[in-house]
């Protein structure tokens, strides 16, 4: 579930890539490549607590739940939808597998730009999933670099999380990409701590014109799955 359309920003809403990125918070712009640990491993692809980071793997090597030392269970992306028939392509992965008393689990989406134009999507926030919960309406995906109300190691949220409802859009160069860090918790709505079993993600991205209005065929949803164990 996204961001509710209420209206739409005409001014200063159109945000370049790196304006979107600094709208909503640090480590937007992670990058995938870096060894020096701002992705959650150190340079031996460990997270620091000798879990591989970012591989989409879970459970330990005699397939239990998560191993001794860690708050909760570890997240596994186990499925995606084909990419729309947009000139834009999401993807998600891994980047910080296991919850422990220091951070939930992350992950790091991201939205290339296929055409040889500059696009404008939107809505700005919700097509890098900032601020979607999921279909049950248990886990929510929040951008990294923020504090949020939740006990460390549980990182079930405590208090409601504020979201504007402007609708912002976002602009991707022709053949760049927009990339967001966001970090998964349970909502008040969840039982305990972060739930273990299988949740679903989903958004929907718009293509839009110079009045920042989805152009006719400009719109299709997309999404992917996450167990917990």
């Amino acid at each position: 579930m996204s961001p509710t359309r209420r209206g739409i920003i005409e001014l200063g809403a159109v945000l370049t890539v790196g304006a979107l990125a600094g709208c909503l918070g640090d480590g937007g712009t992670g990058d995938p490549g870096t060894d020096d640990g701002e992705d959650g491993t150190d340079g031996n692809g460990s997270n620091g607590d000798g879990l591989p980071g970012g591989n989409g793997t879970g459970g330990n090597a005699s397939g239990e739940t998560r191993p001794a030392g860690t708050g909760g269970p570890g997240v596994i992306v186990v499925g995606t939808d084909e990419a729309p028939d947009l000139p834009v392509r999401p993807a998600v992965e891994v980047v910080r597998e296991a919850a422990t008393d220091d951070h939930p689990p992350q992950l790091r989406v991201t939205v290339e730009n296929t055409s040889p134009e500059t696009v404008r999507v939107g809505e700005g926030r919700a097509v890098v999933f900032s601020y979607v919960t999921d279909d049950s309406g248990y886990l929510t995906l929040l951008p990294t670099g923020e504090e949020y109300p939740a006990e460390a190691g549980c990182w079930k949220l405590t208090e409601g999380i504020a979201v504007t409802e402007e609708y912002r859009t976002v602009e991707i160069a022709a053949g760049e990409s927009l990339t967001q860090l966001v970090d998964l918790y349970a909502t008040q709505q969840a039982d305990g701590c972060l739930p273990v079993g299988e949740f679903r993600f989903e958004t929907t991205y718009s293509v839009l014109d110079e009045n920042a209005e989805p152009v006719e065929n400009g719109q299709a949803a997309w999404g992917f799955s996450v167990t917990l164990e």
